[in-house]
């Protein structure tokens, strides 16, 4: 029996809209009638999923989970209480900040509560409206975040080509880094090990729960590690290409046709719950 649906958000859960669709809501709910939990599982932090904790009545709610920040941390949604953290030292978010800066990219650097952005393209500000809020800042250095905790920095470009030529770039300093690609715009830095796939299995650790008794649902590059990890790794239609024959199962449905949902009843409503596929 599928004891955990871990899902991607932005492109896999999410429609256009940026909401969850009534096709995808029903069958969530459904599952988690059955006893199935249902994890929000995204790069982003956990306060700019409430809004779609709150449409999938899992907000402030006990023994509900959400994994962020790409496994980073680990939320029990009541409460908002922080299970499991692990982020980037300072010194190499410091420099993948300066670096950052011999490039056309905008910079995210995420710390726990707050998304920092430098070089704000307007393009980023009109994918991002809706999804989340952030802080624009003009400070060449990282000096006033020293002290606090940061989760992961990443790269904005929307040409995926010259992400990865700089990712080749900043081969000299990122092996003790993860390394992944997003919404096919972003070039993530997290720690060493954290990944989405690492924060599956640390969760489902903690719930007791066999690793074979899970499903991952994603659609790029910084959700392969969970499909992979999980008992039943799952792409929607507009995966990433060459992830697809990576996946156990791609859905006919892609983000804007509740993808989601035809997991759902395919895998856990259909058969009772009971088999795995």
């Amino acid at each position: 029996m599928y004891r955990i649906i871990v899902s991607d958000l932005d492109e896999t859960l999410l429609n256009s809209s940026k909401t969850v669709s009534d096709e995808n809501r029903a069958a969530i709910r459904a599952a988690r009638e059955m006893g199935v939990r249902f994890v929000p599982a995204s790069g982003r932090g956990y306060r700019s999923m409430e809004r779609t904790l709150r449409e999938l009545d899992l907000y402030d709610r006990a023994g509900e989970y959400v994994i962020s920040f790409n496994g980073g941390a680990i939320t029990e949604n009541r409460g908002n209480r922080l299970l499991h953290f692990q982020g980037l030292p300072f010194a190499e978010a410091e420099e993948l900040y300066r670096r950052g800066m011999e490039y056309e990219v905008c910079i995210h650097v995420y710390t726990i509560d707050t998304v920092y952005v430098y070089n704000f393209f307007s393009w980023e500000r009109d994918f991002l409206r809706g999804r989340m809020e952030v802080v624009e800042v003009q400070d060449r250095n990282l000096d006033f975040l020293r002290g606090q905790e940061i989760v992961k920095c990443l790269y904005m470009n929307t040409n995926h080509e010259y992400l990865t030529g700089i990712a080749r770039d900043l081969s000299d300093i990122t092996g003790g880094m993860d390394v992944s690609y997003s919404s096919n715009r972003y070039l993530e830095f997290n720690r060493k090990g954290v990944n989405k796939g690492s924060g599956l299995r640390r969760l489902a650790e903690l719930l007791g729960v066999d690793m074979r008794d899970t499903i991952a649902i994603g659609d790029n590059y910084n959700d392969l590690t969970m499909i992979q990890a999980a008992g039943l790794g799952v792409g929607v239609g507009n995966t990433v290409g060459e992830l697809k024959p990576l996946c156990d199962y791609v859905t006919a449905a892609d983000y804007n046709h509740s993808a989601v949902a035809e997991v759902i009843h395919k895998f856990v409503l259909t058969q009772g719950g009971a088999e795995r596929a």
